[in-house]
């Protein structure tokens, strides 16, 4: 009789950890699933519509934009973002082209000018944080050629653009030197020159003239706007895309 009870005994016990070892698995199974659950549900939630860029007109004018956000005509050989120009250096870590809002605005007016000739902007350099003008002047401490960076420049402004025109299909227009051509060839008031080059030189200073910027004596393709002379020299810098391994 003592053995059956304890044989009964033993079995409610083992009856008991086995509902509650079922209990225990339920109870992680319906943690699993509603991990899957919340993991499902936090893709989902990445998946934001796109947000649309603010208008320039909603946009103070000294912040600072992105130009290729603004306008899909404008093309870009960043050429400090490369070794390709007259430092033999790439000071900046990324291609982009900032401006402030106003620069901006001045930009795609006169681009929509050129368009009705066929042309179009390129830029070479446009906004230049001050980091990188320091950068410059330690590679050419020369004035003439960099500006202090104790100072900075109207590229340190947001304000300054180094540029050209080209055609529809992306041909640089012949404007008698590369940019960075420090020499008589790149002065404005150098009339010695083939017709046809001062003539496209002419449409790039008188359109950009028109619209707020003045140009400077020896370089050609270097224009700054008359309304950012006063601003602050800025160091804002712009995110770089990082690549995924």
């Amino acid at each position: 009789m003592m053995g059956k009870r304890l044989i009964l005994i033993l079995g409610v016990l083992l009856l008991s950890i086995s509902c509650k070892e079922e209990k225990k698995a339920a109870v992680q199974s319906d943690v699993v699933e509603k991990e899957i659950l919340l993991q499902d549900s936090i893709k989902i939630t990445m998946k934001m519509p796109k947000v649309e860029t603010p208008s320039l007109t909603d946009l103070s004018d000294t912040l600072f934009v992105r130009l290729a956000d603004y306008n899909a005509d404008f093309q870009y050989d960043m050429r400090y973002a490369t070794e390709n120009n007259f430092l033999k250096a790439k000071v900046y870590d990324c291609a982009e082209c900032y401006t402030r809002v106003k620069t901006a605005k001045a930009l795609i007016a006169a681009n929509n000018d050129f368009l009705k000739s066929g042309y179009r902007i390129k830029f070479f350099d446009c906004y230049r944080p001050n980091d990188v003008q320091y950068k410059m002047w330690e590679i050419v401490p020369n004035p003439q050629y960099v500006a202090d960076p104790v100072k900075g420049s109207i590229h340190n402004k947001g304000g300054a653009v180094d540029i050209t025109l080209v055609d529809m299909n992306g041909q640089e227009l012949d404007m008698g030197t590369d940019f960075d051509f420090f020499g008589r060839r790149a002065y404005h008031d150098n009339l010695d020159l083939p017709e046809a080059v001062l003539s496209n030189r002419k449409i790039l200073k008188e359109t950009m003239e028109k619209h707020g910027f003045w140009s400077i004596r020896t370089e050609w393709w270097h224009y700054n706007l008359s309304a950012a002379s006063n601003d602050p020299v800025a160091n804002f810098t712009w995110p770089c895309p990082t690549s995924i391994n």
